[in-house]
C-alpha cells in the first residue's frame, strides 16, 4: 500500500487495473477481465436520449497543449484526445462558464466592475469574505455546480495555491463519493488556476498526477456507465508577466481617470481593477471619444490592440500594426463576418483572406459565413477572432455593462489592482484574446469531439 500526495491509500495493483473502467469506446485494453457491472446504477436520460451517468469536472485555467502533454507522458490514459475548447474574449472565468453553460451574464468582467446606468465602479474584494450569499454569485452557471471550493478560496488560491489545490482536490472527492449515484454530478476545481499563475507549469504536474489517480479510483467505483468530461475555462499564458502602465500613460496623455463620473468631461475615462490579469476595460464619460481612447492606447508598450463599437454592426480593432473593421451580416446560422483593413492588420489575418478569396469563400462585398472564419482561425494566433471580438464588446452578451474601449495586452504583460501586486508574483496570466489563453480543452471517457469547439457552443456536449 502507498499513500499519495492528497493522503489517499491507493494499493499498485488496483490501480493498474483500474484501466478497464477507464476505457473510452472503441479503444480496447489486452489481458484486461471483464467487471462485474451488477452495482452499476440508471442510466441519465435528456431529451429522451438515454446516455451514462455524466461527471462533469471543469480545471480552471489548464491550457490545451498542457493537458494534451501531460496525456501524451501517460496522465488520462482513458481519455479521448483532447479538442481544443474555445474560451470567449476577455478569457475570465465567469464570462467563459456563462458563455459555456448558457447562463446568465455577468454584470462586468470582473468582481470590479463598471456600472453603466449607475455611472460608476462597484464591487470590491469583499466579495470573497463570509459565505456564498446571492448577491455574491457572479452567473447562474453556479446553479449548476454540486462541487465548487469555499468562497474564501477564490482569493486564497492566489495566496497559498498549493495548500489550496491538495484540499481542493480532497474534498471534492469525498463529496462525489457521497453524492447519489441518479444523476450527473458536476465539479469545479479552482486550484489549478492558482498553481499556474503563482508557481507555474512544473508545479501544476503533481496536481494532474494527483487528479489522474483520483479519477481512475472514481471511474473503478462508478463503473463504465459514469462518463467522465474533463474541460477548462480558460487557458493560459505561460511566461512571467509585468505590468502595463495605462493609467499613468494615459494622465500623461491628458485624460482623467476616475471611479465615478459626475458632470461632464471631454478627456474622462473610468478603468475598473482587480485581478492581475490580460485585459482592461475603460468606460468613457458622455463626451469622450473611443475611437480617440483606443488611438492613444495603441503605441503603448504592451497593448496588443483596442476595440470599440462601430455602429450596431461594426467594431474597431486599433493597434501598433494598424487599424481594421470587423463587420457582421445575418444572424443564427445565417451570419457572416468580413474583415475589412483600413490602414494595417492588427490581426494578421491577410493571409487568411487571401485563403478564402481563392477558394471562393467571400461574396462581393467581403463577407464569409461564420462557420468558414471559424475553420480557418481555430489555430491562429488570434482564434475565432471575428465573431470572439465583435460578441466581447456588445452590450448584455459576454457581461451587462460591455466597455467602450477593450484591451487586450500582449503575452508577457498585465493590468489590475497594484495592491496585489505587492502581494503575488506572476509567472502565468491570461486574459488576453490570443491562441495560449483562448485555447482551452474539452475530452471525455466516452466521446471523441471534433478538433475545435466554440465555447458558445459548448452547452450540447457538456450538459445535454
Amino acid at each position: 500500500m502507498k499513500t499519495n500526495e492528497l493522503g489517499l491509500l491507493c494499493c499498485q495493483t488496483a490501480l493498474q487495473s483500474v484501466g478497464a473502467f477507464m476505457v473510452a469506446q472503441p479503444r480496447v485494453r489486452a489481458g484486461v477481465h471483464d467487471v462485474d457491472e451488477s452495482h452499476l446504477v440508471a442510466r441519465a436520460t435528456s431529451a429522451d436520449v438515454t446516455r451514462p451517468r455524466r461527471l462533469l469536472l471543469c480545471l480552471d485555467g489548464v491550457p490545451f497543449e498542457i493537458m494534451q502533454a501531460a496525456q501524451g507522458r501517460g496522465l488520462f490514459a482513458g481519455f479521448n484526445e483532447p479538442a481544443r475548447l474555445l474560451s470567449p474574449f476577455p478569457t475570465m472565468t465567469n464570462i467563459a462558464l456563462a458563455t459555456m453553460l448558457k447562463a446568465s451574464a455577468p454584470l462586468g468582467y470582473e468582481t470590479v466592475y463598471f456600472d453603466r446606468k449607475a455611472q460608476e465602479q462597484r464591487g470590491s474584494i469583499g466579495k470573497y469574505i463570509g459565505r456564498r450569499t446571492p448577491d455574491k454569485v457572479p452567473s447562474s452557471y453556479m446553479d449548476e455546480l454540486d462541487y465548487q471550493e469555499p468562497l474564501p478560496f477564490e482569493f486564497l488560491v492566489y495566496v497559498a495555491p498549493d495548500a489550496v489545490w491538495r484540499a481542493d482536490m480532497r474534498r471534492f472527492r469525498e463529496r462525489f463519493r457521497a453524492a447519489p449515484r441518479t444523476r450527473d454530478y458536476f465539479g469545479f476545481l479552482k486550484g489549478t488556476d492558482g498553481l499556474l499563475h503563482i508557481r507555474g507549469p512544473r508545479k501544476l504536474q503533481p496536481a494532474l498526477e494527483s487528479l489522474d489517480a483520483i479519477l481512475r479510483e472514481l471511474q473503478a467505483w462508478c463503473g463504465r456507465e459514469t462518463e467522465i468530461v474533463l474541460f477548462s475555462d480558460h487557458g493560459m499564458n505561460i511566461e512571467e508577466v509585468r505590468k502595463i502602465h495605462l493609467l499613468t500613460h494615459l494622465r500623461e496623455q491628458g485624460y482623467e481617470v476616475k471611479s465615478e463620473f459626475r458632470g461632464h468631461g471631454p478627456r474622462s475615462v473610468s478603468v475598473p481593477a482587480f485581478g492581475l490579469i490580460g485585459f482592461a476595460a475603460l468606460y468613457c464619460a458622455a463626451e469622450t471619444d473611443p475611437a480617440e481612447v483606443a488611438a492613444t492606447l495603441a503605441p503603448l508598450e504592451g497593448v496588443d490592440f483596442s476595440l470599440y463599437r462601430d455602429g450596431a454592426t461594426a467594431i474597431i480593432v486599433h493597434g501598433a500594426r494598424g487599424r481594421a473593421r470587423i463587420r457582421r451580416a445575418g444572424s443564427g446560422t445565417g451570419t457572416r463576418f468580413a474583415y475589412e483593413q483600413i490602414d494595417g492588420d492588427p490581426l494578421e489575418l491577410e493571409p487568411t483572406l487571401r485563403a478564402l478569396s481563392d477558394a471562393g469563400a467571400m461574396d462581393e462585398h467581403g463577407f464569409a459565413a461564420d462557420a468558414v472564419w471559424l475553420a480557418h482561425t481555430a489555430t491562429h494566433d488570434y482564434p475565432d477572432a471575428l465573431a470572439n471580438l465583435f460578441a466581447a464588446i456588445q452590450n448584455g452578451d459576454r457581461v451587462m455593462n460591455a466597455a467602450d474601449v477593450l484591451v487586450s495586452t500582449r503575452d508577457g504583460y498585465y493590468y489590475g489592482w497594484s495592491a496585489l501586486e505587492r502581494i503575488v508574483r506572476l509567472l502565468a496570466t491570461h486574459g488576453n484574446a490570443r491562441r495560449q489563453s483562448t485555447t482551452a480543452f474539452l475530452m471525455s471517457t466516452h466521446r471523441t469531439f471534433t478538433p475545435y469547439v466554440r465555447g458558445s457552443e459548448a452547452r450540447p456536449l457538456l450538459r445535454e
